[in-house]
């Protein structure tokens, strides 16, 4: 299993929200760069960036601060919110990001997925399914589509998705475990990598997704609020 700490980006700083709230913003350090950093050293071999400015706007905002964590550290990142073009997707992986992630646009044009795979490959694009009640949210999870999360991982999968991130809006920054039961059913209906998202508070929660088989976990608020060691983590699962 691989996990990925998580940094949320808002007005260049490292922030958590809870349940995508933006009037409901935690400010945990004022240089992401640094928390970057931390990371590297703790053993992480992926992290991954939000961009919540971006993710609302529609566009990049805090590409400077993203692309800085991109020169710094040695390790890949992965990086989410606002990427909604090719010429997006070519900006950021200029930036030095090594993956990119796309929500919105996955489900208002799953088109644009296939063009994406088809110029940068299946390894450097993921889908991002964010969702409530098992319906997807868009837009910087301001609007909830009548789409069902499953239905949108097993059409990705047929347009060559090879990995999907899961997130559970409700349970998002709230420490209260993650929705283990949806992530699996997405996991196992998809057949391709799935990666957890949303409410991981302790080794135990990460011990549940390990056992259930999913690819992956993102930690983010556990790891600020010194629930989860990083590094014993990695050493605990992805030694595994």
């Amino acid at each position: 299993m691989r996990l990925y700490p998580a940094i949320d980006i808002k007005d260049g700083k490292c922030v958590r929200l809870k349940q995508g709230k933006f009037d409901d913003v935690n400010v945990y350090f004022d240089d992401p760069v640094e928390v970057a950093k931390s990371f590297e050293r703790a053993g992480a071999s992926f992290i991954h960036l939000v961009d919540l400015d971006g993710a609302l706007a529609g566009r990049g905002v805090n590409r400077d601060v993203i692309s800085r964590i991109a020169e710094t550290v040695s390790i890949p990142v992965e990086l989410g919110g606002g990427i909604r073009t090719m010429k997006d997707l070519e900006e950021v992986f200029d930036m030095g990001v090594y993956r990119a992630i796309i929500g919105t646009k996955a489900v208002s044009e799953p088109e644009f997925i296939s063009r994406a795979i088809a110029k940068y490959g299946a390894e450097r694009i993921v889908v991002g399914i964010d969702a409530k009640n098992g319906m997807v949210a868009v837009a910087g999870w301001g609007e909830v589509s009548s789409v069902k999360a499953t239905d949108l991982g097993v059409k990705m999968a047929e347009l060559g998705v090879k990995t999907i991130i899961y997130t559970d809006i409700s349970k998002d920054g709230m420490l209260s475990g993650p929705n283990v039961e949806q992530t699996k059913a997405l996991s196992d209906a998809t057949g391709i990598d799935i990666i957890a998202s949303g409410g991981v508070s302790c080794m135990e929660d990460l011990e549940k997704i390990f056992a259930n088989k999913i690819h992956g976990a993102i930690i983010g608020k556990a790891i600020y609020e010194k629930r989860i060691d990083l590094a014993l983590a990695v050493d605990v699962f992805e030694g595994n």
